[in-house]
């Protein structure tokens, strides 16, 4: 009966790895349609930019540039759009009140970035485990810090602006330049 068991989860084991890689190998076709997606969301929530949001746009200068961020390995590119699109994801469960903005695609860009960082991580987890990324390194925890810094700046400037619709238009711009940056990220994945 014991051995039995064993072989079960010995089994179970083996093919959530091989489905694991099997997605893992896919990711940069996977994250390429995904962005899309995802821009096009955006697109959709929004619309164009309004006319009286103009002079405000200057008032956001981030120290921090998410799309001047310099990644060297494929392991770190992927940490980079895993850490970018969960800081997208924390930003967009703020107060939208204001905004105005198309609430179906709200809830459906949400979804997408969900699905999104749940398959990075699980790339992310399956090369942990073979030892091909090492979570501490100072590469990958300035990538984070930078990200984090850069989004904690986002954060700042909608709760300083009480998540108007000019600082949410504002914080939009930004969030079409990550992506972007990770549409950059996502072409290192394939190579």
């Amino acid at each position: 009966m014991t051995t039995r068991c064993l072989l079960h989860a010995c089994l179970v084991l083996l093919l959530s790895t091989k489905i694991s890689f099997r997605l893992c190998t896919m990711l940069h076709v996977q994250q390429n349609k995904m962005n899309k997606e995802s821009l096009e969301l955006l697109q959709k929530m929004s619309g164009n930019f309004p006319s009286q949001c103009i002079n405000e746009k200057a008032a956001f200068k981030p120290t921090q540039n998410a799309v001047e961020l310099s990644v060297s390995q494929k392991e770190n590119a992927k940490v980079a759009i895993q850490e970018i699109l969960q800081e997208i994801f924390n930003i967009f469960s703020k107060n939208f009140t204001q905004s105005a903005w198309d609430g179906t695609s709200i809830v459906r860009f949400q979804r997408g970035l969900y699905q999104q960082i749940q398959r990075l991580e699980a790339c992310l987890r399956t090369q942990m485990e073979k030892e091909l990324t090492n979570p501490e390194s100072e590469d990958l925890q300035h990538i984070t810090q930078r990200v984090k810094k850069y989004f904690q700046e986002i954060d700042a400037f909608l709760k300083e602006n009480q998540y108007s619709l000019c600082a949410w238009q504002i914080v939009h711009v930004e969030i079409l330049r990550c992506f972007v940056l990770i549409d950059k990220l996502t072409s290192r994945l394939s190579n």
